[in-house]
């Protein structure tokens, strides 16, 4: 049984209950640290060594993890509703829990980066001015041209543009949910009609990239906009709905997938090591197999299976660091950079990616735990 506080729980906070909701906390854990090893790997420069470096820089799947997650667990109560014929959640009580789960946490780790390096030099930053901390704030850094260089990215907060995106879902998904399970399915409970939307929804991602990638008249900032990734929290929400439908997946069958995909998409047929492929077809084929990854490695966890996978990861020691994830996303960065400069003594692109990781890793447990403990919500 699901616990009745996933209500309130999105992809990048922590989830408390039975082992199957210990282990969506361990899996973000995993995503955390993923993400924490792709940006150890482009600071020591790895990025260009080859198939090897391509594996570290398809790390970032820890991004389409917590998007996988967050459409998971969002939309599972409308999901629920839509079942046993409630009313849908309140849109109100649904936005103010967003915003006191996600925005303390983050607004302090703003105003602490652009307090350190308004004093510290870690090379340009363009997005160290006032507008710009306005822009970080509001988490509307995005909606911009030229993102990247003259826009509004700065230092330490360089990963916030996968949060920007995860708010713009939040926003957009009580819109998301009426028109499916109000327009679309009547107030009913059509559990094939509904799959049928969210694949129609999935394929707005693809379309999106053919747009930016064909077209001039949107900033180039576009390419990181919700549309752009919204077939990742597509794949959370139909886990929803097979959940739902009393469907099960197991782990021996995920995650061989898992890893014959992850080694595809390790290759050049996903482009080249960053966030947004130059090439359409490399963009295209990275939002797919993103997508699948993501939605499969969540899918054992979220589907009821209780083997090998969901106990690994409902561990102490993952339970525990899953509690934290958000903050250890939030954080590592600046400290990564504290680390690389002031520890390692190390110029920038050089030096060990692993050494980088448990470096910044064992210095950023304690300020993530201090993160959490002073800003989380307490039922």
């Amino acid at each position: 049984m699901i616990a009745s506080s996933q209500v309130d729980q999105g992809g990048l906070e922590a989830v408390s209950g039975v082992d199957r909701v210990a282990s969506l906390t361990g899996v973000r854990a995993v995503a955390a640290l993923l993400v924490l090893g792709t940006h150890a790997a482009y600071t020591t420069g790895k990025y260009t060594h080859g198939f090897v470096g391509l594996v570290y820089s398809r790390l970032e799947i820890g991004v389409p993890i917590f998007f996988v997650l967050s459409g998971y667990l969002l939309f599972g109560p409308w999901v629920r509703a839509a079942v046993s014929g409630r009313a849908a959640p309140s849109v109100r009580r649904y936005g103010r829990h967003r915003v006191r789960r996600i925005m303390p946490a983050y607004v302090i780790t703003v105003l602490a980066a652009y307090l350190i390096y308004h004093f510290r030099t870690a090379g340009p930053n363009p997005g160290h001015t006032w507008i710009g901390l306005l822009r970080n704030l509001t988490l509307t850094q995005i909606y911009t041209d030229n993102y990247m260089f003259d826009g509004y990215l700065h230092q330490g907060l360089t990963q916030m543009w996968s949060l920007a995106v995860e708010v713009a879902f939040y926003v957009a998904l009580p819109v998301l949910a009426y028109l499916l399970l109000v327009v679309m399915c009547r107030r009913r409970w059509r559990p094939g009609l509904l799959l049928s939307g969210l694949a129609v929804l999935a394929l707005l991602s693809p379309a999106w990239m053919v747009l930016v990638h064909t077209t001039h008249f949107l900033p180039s900032g576009a390419r990181l906009w919700l549309p752009g990734y919204l077939a990742w929290f597509v794949g959370g929400m139909l886990l929803t709905v097979l959940q739902a439908k009393g469907v099960r997946a197991f782990g021996f069958i995920a995650i061989p997938l898992v890893v014959v995909s992850f080694v595809i998409v390790s290759t050049p047929i996903a482009g080249e090591p960053t966030t947004s492929p130059t090439g359409l077809t490399e963009a295209l084929v990275k939002t797919v197999f993103y997508a699948a990854i993501a939605t499969l490695v969540v899918a054992p966890l979220a589907l009821g299976n209780r083997g090998w996978y969901a106990q690994a990861l409902g561990a102490r020691p993952m339970v525990w660091l899953g509690e934290i994830s958000y903050e250890i996303f939030l954080v590592h960065l600046v400290v990564m950079e504290i680390a690389m400069v002031e520890v390692l003594r190390w110029p920038v692109y050089t030096g060990s990616a692993p050494a980088l990781f448990v470096v910044t890793l064992i210095m950023t447990i304690p300020v993530a735990w201090l993160l959490h403990r002073f800003t989380r919500v307490r039922s």
